[in-house]
């Protein structure tokens, strides 16, 4: 691969926008400038894709041919550790939840999730060092990669936190990187007016494993206290470590059978107490999700 590995970035970048429909010009710029090799670890990588997917779970692991850094700009997961399965996520399904976040300068962010840092540094990218992003990471072990992964970030800050609790900062950007049964009311309470939150809202069984399938939504907080939410797409993806619920995973197991007509009706995410309503879909001890 005789390519200049910072054009082969910038082809990428650009290969990204076109299959996710980018609309965000600091995003996609963003995937050009960050090296995700650092991120990764030393290769050859193992990579997945749509086609290593099957309804018994994933197909058998597959490793790039070489070490050559050009190997992981395509969109393809890679492990971030194999033993585990855990993977750093296909771009053209994650750029496309930054891109609706719209991280801009001066921005705060807070990354749920962060793993090895690779989105984090997209993000931290998008808003510049006169913005701040806080990285939560659950696995100590995954922090502490990312931590000194991002260490030429000083608007960037990591912590190995299980919590997913920001502890009283407000943020404009709140991307939740990980399958959980509801949003956390500090993540609601941490969004900013105006602010903007994508959280995949999963249901999981037992032959699942650590996978959870679910629907992403957007939720923004208008000028005042309330909500606006829709669904943005569908989604397979690592359950949270700590942060779901048994009991109400059964419940919206129940609500996504109910298929996407019901779901696509969600317009508003409520935090007010009231009775359950044929406006609400997913309705939660203090949210609900409603039409």
């Amino acid at each position: 691969m005789t390519m200049d590995l910072a054009l082969r970035r910038r082809f990428f970048a650009e290969e990204i926008e076109a299959v996710a429909r980018l609309r965000s010009r600091a995003v996609v710029d963003a995937l050009a400038a960050v090296p995700r090799e650092r991120f990764l670890g030393p290769g050859p990588w193992t990579t997945l894709t749509d086609a290593d997917f099957a309804p018994g779970g994933l197909g058998p692991a597959r490793q790039t041919p070489d070490a050559d850094p050009a190997r992981i700009y395509h969109n393809v997961g890679v492990a971030i550790d194999p033993t585990r399965q855990l993977f750093n996520g296909q771009p053209a399904k994650l750029a496309p939840w930054i891109d609706a976040l719209a991280p801009a300068p001066g921005q705060r962010v807070l990354h749920v999730g962060a793993g090895t840092g690779y989105y984090t540094a997209v993000m931290a990218n998008c808003v510049g060092r006169s913005g701040r992003v806080l990285a939560l990471e659950a696995d100590p072990t995954l922090a502490d990669a990312a931590r000194t992964n991002l260490v030429d970030m000083p608007h960037v800050e990591v912590r190995a936190d299980a919590s997913g609790n920001p502890g009283g900062e407000t943020f404009d950007v709140i991307l939740v990187n990980a399958g959980v049964t509801h949003p956390l009311d500090a993540w609601l309470d941490a969004l900013a007016a105006g602010g903007r939150l994508i959280v995949p809202l999963t249901a999981t069984m037992g032959a699942m494993g650590p996978i959870g399938k679910g629907l992403v939504f957007l939720v923004a907080r208008d000028a005042g206290d309330g909500f606006a939410a829709k669904v943005t797409g569908f989604v397979t993806i690592y359950s949270a470590v700590g942060l779901r619920d048994e009991v109400m995973n059964a419940q919206l197991g129940k609500k996504l059978m109910a298929g996407p007509q019901q779901s696509g009706s969600v317009t508003r995410l409520r935090c007010d107490q009231h009775e359950p309503a044929a406006s609400c879909w997913y309705h939660g001890p203090t949210f609900c999700f409603s039409a």
